[in-house]
């Protein structure tokens, strides 16, 4: 499945990329330079990514999320299970940046990093058996999610 050709019928896709990219810029909020100054100071793992490198990945991993969430909504509409997860999943992901950087809750962001990675995972498996596209397309953001949730981890340990 494509773009549509109309633009009028790309309009529900740009809805979604929008709403999408504006979870995470809310959450960008939170990555104040107190807050960098903060994180800086913590022991790091070595395997943690460079802070330039965050940016970049949470944006692809938004775009990605919400093309996935336009391609099931084509076809499961926006009252439904697979919707409700997109969204859950979305929250989580602006919950933990509130409690990692905005209130430097290691331990509760660790806990709460859980709960993203099932909700992550719940949001593919439906996302896949409405539309096997957008299920793959949630693979790499459940990837880095368990990632962040062990890199998570090892700071809590750390620390």
């Amino acid at each position: 499945m494509s773009l549509p050709d109309d633009p009028e019928s790309r309009r529900p896709l740009y809805l979604f990329l929008i709403a999408t990219l504006a979870v995470g810029a809310l959450a960008s909020l939170f990555i104040t330079p107190a807050n960098l100054g903060w994180y800086g100071s913590l022991n790091h793992p070595s395997f943690a990514p460079p802070r330039r490198a965050i940016a970049p990945v949470s944006t692809a991993l938004y775009i990605v999320m919400a093309f996935a969430a336009w391609r099931v909504w084509r076809k499961s509409g926006l009252k439904s299970t697979e919707m409700a997860f997109f969204a859950l999943q979305l929250a989580l992901n602006f919950l933990w940046c509130v409690l990692f950087f905005g209130l430097h809750q290691i331990g509760a962001a660790r806990v709460e990093l859980a709960l993203l990675d099932v909700a992550i995972f719940v949001t593919l498996v439906l996302f896949f058996r409405r539309d096997r596209i957008a299920g793959f397309l949630f693979l790499p953001c459940l990837a880095w999610a368990l990632f962040t949730s062990f890199l998570a981890h090892t700071f809590w340990r750390l620390n």
